[in-house]
């Protein structure tokens, strides 16, 4: 992060000290007339590169929260099949089957999940209650041919509860790059700034077209922002996956 604004302030640094150069050695003719429209060339420039950053930024929230949505409706849905499944075991090891599923999503829905909230990525005792689950699971010695088979399906859904809870467990860390954040708060100062420098000459349809731009950025960085929190804010993902079916 550090390195990255270093780059860029030096990148800056150096092309006012070749403008300046220019200047110096190569100063313009008395005759010659300002160039509006460089001026106007690197507005435009620096519009379409923050469209750019805009446009990666929303895509990357986006992704990131589709990925979490995916990974905690797939934890939901193999826990409620493990769930079923238990019917169709031995009467005790059903049972107990049932009691571990349902003990491990009261500890993500109760314990875990306002953890999350607050940015805490899931702890131990979770994988720990996860180990009961697939100890119950297993098909019992002298099981039917039926069994053997649910046993089966036991093992499958538990290996994709598995797979989607470490999916979880990577989007409580997962954000926009402080380099995109950087990128849009300095792009949006640098736009909107171009504006006021380079502007229509008049006043009223300067401030109109000023205020429009100005309260459309802020307006996408602000859900960009949302979108970002993936289990906390306006967008927030819930455990509504979980308590649907328990």
């Amino acid at each position: 992060m550090t390195e990255t604004i270093a780059i860029v302030l030096g990148a800056a640094m150096l092309a006012a000290a070749v403008v300046l150069l220019k200047h110096r050695y190569w100063p313009p003719k008395p005759g010659d007339e300002p160039r509006e429209d460089v001026a106007e060339y690197i507005s435009m420039m620096v519009g379409v590169l923050y469209a750019l950053v805009l446009g990666l930024a929303l895509v990357t929230v986006w992704d990131d929260r589709s990925g979490a949505e995916e990974h905690t409706a797939a934890e939901a849905s193999a826990a409620h099949q493990i769930h079923v499944l238990a019917a169709s075991m031995p009467a005790a090891q059903g049972a107990r089957m049932r009691t571990a599923v349902e003990t491990y999503v009261r500890h993500v829905t109760d314990t875990e999940w306002p953890a999350m909230v607050d940015g805490v990525a899931p702890g131990p005792e979770g994988w720990r209650l996860l180990d009961e689950v697939r100890a119950a699971g297993q098909a019992p010695d002298g099981a039917s041919p039926a069994q053997q088979i649910v046993g089966q399906e036991v093992v499958a859904q538990l290996g994709t509860l598995d797979e989607a809870r470490r999916g979880r467990e990577a989007d409580v860390g997962n954000g926009l790059s402080p380099v995109l954040w950087v990128g849009l708060i300095t792009g949006a100062f640098l736009t909107v700034g171009f504006m006021f420098l380079f502007g229509v000459r008049r006043s009223f349809t300067h401030v109109v077209m000023v205020m429009g731009l100005s309260a459309l950025i802020t307006f996408i960085v602000l859900l960009v922002y949302q979108l970002d929190r993936t289990f906390s804010g306006m967008f927030a993902i819930n455990a509504t996956p979980f308590t649907r079916h328990f």
